[in-house]
């Protein structure tokens, strides 16, 4: 499986706020660079290219020296649904008035399997 990375659009760039790039990931994640971009192959994370370079990586997707517990099996439920990694990243981090803010703020609160739940229902 190749890596392909998507370009992104200023309005979603502008939801997200804070990126790292994948060699900032590697680094806060101890990982060798081919490590981590295996982390975006087997969407563990999602990347995408803002403006050329190397791909990035929302920084909230990240906790500490590890992935936000819940955000693999998510992603992997949006991929499921149809969306792909821009969607995706628009529906995580858009605020929904049923949430306490978006979607990657009450995954980064330890609620990821409400999260799931909705994503799930995007699929039908």
């Amino acid at each position: 499986m190749t890596l392909s990375v998507a370009q992104i659009d200023r309005e979603t760039d502008e939801l997200v706020g804070e990126w790292l790039t994948l060699s900032e990931v590697a680094k806060r994640l101890n990982l060798s660079a081919g490590r981590a971009k295996q982390l975006l192959k087997d969407r563990k994370l999602i990347g995408v290219r803002r403006g050329g370079g190397e791909p990035q990586v929302p920084a909230v997707f990240l906790s500490g020296n590890d992935v936000v517990k819940g955000l693999p099996g998510t992603l992997t439920v949006l991929l499921d649904a149809g969306y792909d990694d821009v969607e995706s990243l628009r529906w995580l981090f858009t605020p929904d008035d049923t949430f306490p803010g978006s979607p990657m703020d009450v995954i980064r609160a330890g609620r990821h399997t409400e999260v799931k739940r909705r994503a799930q229902a995007l699929g039908f």
